[in-house]
Order: C-alpha cells, then sequence, then structure tokens
C-alpha cells in the first residue's frame, strides 16, 4: 500500500509529538511552521520547537513570516494531506486545495464547543467537567469543518490548564494515528458538526487580572486553573495605602461564607494558605508569588507579611 505523502503545519513544542507521528506513519515531505521569533532571555533569534526537531528528522522545513509567502514552495511538493497542529495562521482556499485529499486538524475540544484559538484553558475557565479532541476537515470557517472523529475525557477537579494539556496531547497524538490511518484505507469520514457552537478565544492580559469583589469563588478558582500555561493569573494586594499585585499559582474553593466584605482575610493555615472572601463565598489561595519573588506557598507569604483575620487586604 502507498504510503500517504503529508504536510505538517505547526508551530509551539505541544505540536512535537504529533510531528513525529506524522512523520513515522507517514511518508512525510515537508514541514512548516511559523517564522523565528526572538526566545529566552537573550532574545536570541532561535527556531521554534517543530522546526528544530523537523531538522534532527531531516524534514524539510519552511519559516515564512506569511504563508503565502511559501505558497510557491509547498504547491511544488505534490502531497494528499496536510496536517496541522497548533499551526497559529489561518489557512486560505488557494493553499487548502493544494493537498489532493485535504487538510486536517487536531482540536483540542468536542467541536462544536470551545472553537477557537484557546479551548484547554476556555474550557477549565468556564468550569467544564469534560472535553477531549475533535479532528477534523479544515475549512475556510474557524474550527467548523466536517469531524472524522472525536475521543472525550473528563476534567478533574484538580486539573489546571498544564496537567490538561498533558492529558490531551497524547490522546490526540492516538487520534491522529487513527485518523490517518482511515484516511489512507480509503476511508473518508465526513461528518457535519451537530449543535449550538461556544467560542474560545485567546487569553488577554486583563483577564488574568482578578478582583475577588467582581468575582465568585468558583469564577476566581476557575480562571486560576485556566491561566496556568498562559499570562499569570493575579489579584490585588493593598497594605499600608501601597497595592501590588500577587499573581496566584494555585488555589482551592473553600466552604465558608462570611459577611465579611470581599478581599477579607478570613484565616491563615499551615498546608491550608490563605482563605479570602469573594463576592459570594470564600476561596482558599494555596500557592503565589510575589513580584520579584519565587513562588511560595502562601501560608508563608501571610507569615512573611504578618497577616492576619479580618484583614481587607485583597482588594482595589
Amino acid at each position: 500500500m502507498t504510503r500517504l505523502r503529508t504536510v505538517f503545519f505547526g508551530t509551539p513544542a505541544l505540536s512535537v509529538p504529533y510531528l513525529e507521528a506524522v512523520r513515522a506513519q507517514t511518508d512525510l515531505q515537508l514541514a512548516v511552521t511559523q517564522a523565528d521569533k526572538p526566545r529566552g532571555r537573550g532574545m536570541e533569534i532561535l527556531p521554534c520547537p517543530v522546526k528544530a526537531r523537523a531538522r534532527e528528522l531531516g524534514v524539510p522545513v519552511l519559516s515564512p513570516e506569511k504563508l503565502k509567502e511559501a505558497f510557491d514552495q509547498i504547491a511544488a511538493v505534490p502531497f494528499d494531506v496536510g496536517v496541522a497542529v497548533a499551526y497559529g495562521k489561518i489557512f486560505r482556499p488557494n493553499v487548502l486545495s493544494l493537498a489532493k485529499t485535504g487538510f486536517i486538524n487536531v482540536h483540542f475540544s468536542l467541536l462544536p464547543l470551545l472553537r477557537g484559538a484557546a479551548p484547554v484553558q476556555q474550557a477549565l475557565i468556564n468550569g467544564y467537567t469534560k472535553t477531549g479532541i475533535s479532528i477534523f476537515w479544515i475549512n475556510e470557517g474557524m474550527d467548523e469543518g466536517d469531524l472524522i472523529l472525536q475521543r472525550e475525557i473528563s476534567i478533574d477537579p484538580d486539573d489546571n490548564a498544564q496537567t490538561l494539556f498533558e492529558k490531551l496531547v497524547p490522546l490526540g497524538v492516538t487520534c491522529l494515528r487513527e485518523a490517518l490511518a482511515l484516511i489512507e484505507n480509503g476511508k473518508i469520514i465526513r461528518q457535519v458538526q451537530t449543535g449550538t457552537p461556544t467560542f474560545a478565544p485567546m487569553i488577554e492580559k486583563d483577564f488574568a487580572l482578578l478582583n475577588p469583589a467582581l468575582l465568585s469563588a468558583e469564577e476566581l478558582h476557575n480562571r486560576v486553573r485556566g491561566l496556568a500555561c498562559g499570562p499569570k493569573p493575579k489579584i490585588p494586594f493593598t497594605r499600608q495605602g501601597k497595592t501590588e499585585w500577587l499573581s496566584l499559582l494555585q488555589t482551592a474553593l473553600g466552604d465558608l461564607n462570611s459577611q465579611q466584605p470581599a478581599g477579607t482575610v478570613l484565616r491563615v493555615e499551615r498546608e491550608k494558605g490563605i482563605l479570602i472572601q469573594c463576592k459570594d463565598r470564600s476561596v482558599w489561595l494555596r500557592c503565589v508569588q510575589p513580584a520579584g519573588k519565587k513562588p511560595m506557598r502562601a501560608e508563608e507569604f501571610a507569615n512573611g507579611r504578618n497577616i492576619r483575620a479580618n484583614e481587607l487586604l485583597f482588594t482595589n
């Protein structure tokens, strides 16, 4: 049987296992990534993870600033299927027409739920209890193409964006392998997405600035979970007229509903942290990071600042 000829489109580290799977299972002709950008503290121009790994595997790589700049080079490569995983650019119709069979994408949600750039983060922020992987045919719409297959997993109460990615990435590799095998065997599945779409836009930095007076405990907790791999969620800490932003790395829902104003410290406990009042109920600050400092347990922060119960500190 003739192997599928493929071109892979991807950029970040989470795409690398998919590149490796496509390389192992198909006749991979080319990898296309976003352009090299300054990285690290020294802002040195370095290749993205997919480009670096493709070079190690001996796969030709293109890294155009704009996809149209590489159109002729991609068009010169005959291929059956384009495979996209977190490439980060929109595919225009002229590019989609280059693949004999079509382009497929690995998406980290149960489409049509959470179409967009940040489905893992938004699943947590929205308090979803399940999500999954969708392999679909790319069309001109945003994550609107026909499905090939889906697999569902549960979201645990303690999951954050990092742990959920750790579950979804290997599941997605398994799903991609299955989808490629179906296509190679001539089983071209196209199932129209059904249900009401929801959307998962890119996380803006301002979304990470949290105020317990405006958020419920569950909303604050879920934002901390969802932003574990993005902009650090921060809460204003005010004392003696001075306000600083305290990064929240881990929280837990509390069981106390006080009549104290939102932002009031209710308790400081060893192994639990700082219990504060939100708009509706309490939430534990478990792990925090003051500006310019290393992450620390919340009670260590409280002890270092001599924080006590009944202080109104976390509000602006």
